[in-house]
């Protein structure tokens, strides 16, 4: 039987990230960059890519901006963008400091999705400066992922340009944090035993992530009646002055005030979590944020979602002690990961694939129910309610749900797709890009760290490399006979 872990062992664990992080960052020096997906195999090729050939895709395009789609990489393409207001859980550290974030993002679009994603650092806080940059990059670009923008302007930024764009616009912190949500609500609760319109939740948070994650999952079916909504000043009730009187800045905020909380319970975070069912906190970086014994005091079979990052508002350890069944938290380094990295991915990946001009709520929670599906298929356990980004399938399958959800709400432009050709699509891209990762370690064109074993090399590598190395024979001797009458013909 394996031996314990003790907690002084978990808190090194959970640790170790950081020290890593702060050791391999300057290692490498960036986490991503531009390479070639065309052949060059003479200079001659120059001229293709680029002068005098390059003109004739530039005038097809001119004669139909559709082309674009086809003659460039706009189709695959993603801009990170951020002023870095909100980054994690650190706050508003400014566009430099939120730049390995966004790089990181960028890292698993392509790892994750197959999706050429690069981060764009705003230094302007204004949102109608964000909004003006943003609609004037459209041209070159597949999409946008809006993030680590602060609240409440995340709102109208989103909105606006949802509204104003041709491209898909997804603002992460709102639309994958709910998606990923749900999709471990919705298995967590099976594992309980409870249903989602019985279940009362409170909601630790009420910044972009919480506030829609609480959409999301009213309109799934939980009754926002039973539910509760906890800010820095309390739980959201109708009494709430403080927003009603900034209720035109405050909209979404002011709308849960008056749906939620029906009982119209009063005071902090313990005084909400007394009796509940679900705690979903989207907070301030922990510990201690959520107390053992407001944890003991929530409702039989209790599920705790603790997602702050970089340090969940409880530990899991904490959690389970104080009676929880279900823990999950924002890290891959516990089980029961609910991160926005099991979302965006394939989201992007099958909103891009089927060219739909927005993701609509509707798209997330498509995404949620195959992710949930998937993880039941391979048998629920309190420590296992959600894929992990192991489990390769899940990102091509949560395409293929997302691409089939536009085409039936008619915001597809390619609607001649089934969900298994999807699927099948999406994956091949996916695969493409992390063979070329592995390849690379493999190779050594991406240096690994000392200790770190290099993956083994696809069988592509292997045969160009054989073929490089090959030692061609030499030609045998010819016979004194032969070389002389050789020798002869050639004076002749």
């Amino acid at each position: 039987m394996a031996k314990p872990v003790t907690k002084e062992e978990l808190l090194a664990k959970a640790k170790k990230p950081a020290a890593d992080a702060m050791e391999l960052h300057p290692f490498y020096r960036g986490k991503i960059e531009t390479t070639l997906k065309c052949c060059v195999r003479d200079l001659n090729d120059f001229a293709i890519w680029y002068t005098p050939g390059v003109a004739a895709p530039c005038k097809a395009i001119q004669a139909d901006p559709e082309l674009v789609y086809h003659h460039t990489n706009k189709w695959n393409t993603v801009a990170v963008v951020s002023d870095g207001t909100r980054v994690l859980g650190l706050g508003d550290i400014g566009p430099k400091a939120g730049m390995p974030v966004m790089e990181g993002k960028s890292l698993l679009y392509k790892y994750l999705g197959g999706i050429d994603g690069f981060p764009l650092m705003l230094d302007t806080k204004d949102p109608d400066k964000i909004i003006e940059t943003v609609k004037l990059l459209q041209p070159g670009l597949g999409g946008v992922n809006l993030e680590d923008i602060s609240n409440p302007k995340c709102f109208r930024i989103l909105d606006t340009l949802r509204a104003e764009c041709e491209i898909p616009i997804w603002h992460d912190d709102q639309q994958g944090t709910a998606t990923v949500t749900l999709a471990g609500l919705i298995n967590a609760l099976k594992v309980v035993g409870k249903k989602i319109d019985e279940v009362k939740i409170a909601f630790i948070g009420t910044g972009a992530s919480n506030v829609a994650i609480s959409r999301l999952i009213f309109s799934y079916g939980a009754t926002p009646a039973l539910c509760m909504m906890v800010d820095s000043k309390g739980i959201l009730h109708k009494g709430r002055t403080d927003i009603e009187m900034r209720k035109a800045e405050y909209v979404d905020k002011w709308k849960l005030c008056n749906i939620t909380n029906a009982e119209g319970r009063t005071g902090g975070i313990e005084q909400a979590l007394k009796g509940v069912d679900v705690c979903i906190a989207l907070s301030t970086p922990g510990p201690d944020v959520l107390k053992k014994e407001w944890i003991s005091a929530m409702a039989k079979d209790a599920i705790v979602f603790a997602c702050a990052n970089p340090i969940p508002e409880i530990w899991p350890w904490d959690a389970k002690e104080a009676g929880a069944v279900v823990v999950a938290t924002g890290r891959s380094d516990f089980p029961n990961q609910v991160n926005n990295s099991l979302g965006f991915p394939g989201i992007f990946r099958g909103t891009l694939d089927v060219r739909a001009k927005t993701i609509t709520d509707e798209m997330c929670v498509a995404a949620a129910v195959e992710m949930a599906k998937m993880a039941e298929e391979k048998g629920l356990t309190a420590d296992y309610i959600m894929p992990t980004m192991d489990d390769v399938d899940v990102f091509p399958r949560e395409a293929a749900a997302v691409a089939m959800k536009a085409i039936e709400q008619g915001i597809a432009r390619i609607c001649d797709v089934t969900f298994q050709q999807e699927y099948e699509y999406a994956k091949k891209i996916i695969m493409r890009g992390r063979g070329m990762v592995q390849d690379a370690m493999a190779t050594g064109y991406i240096e690994l760290p000392k200790g770190s074993q290099a993956p083994k090399p696809s069988k592509m590598v292997l045969k160009a490399v054989v073929k490089a190395t090959a030692v061609k024979p030499k030609a045998k001797a010819q016979p004194k006979k032969a070389a002389k009458k050789s020798a002869a013909k050639k004076k002749r």
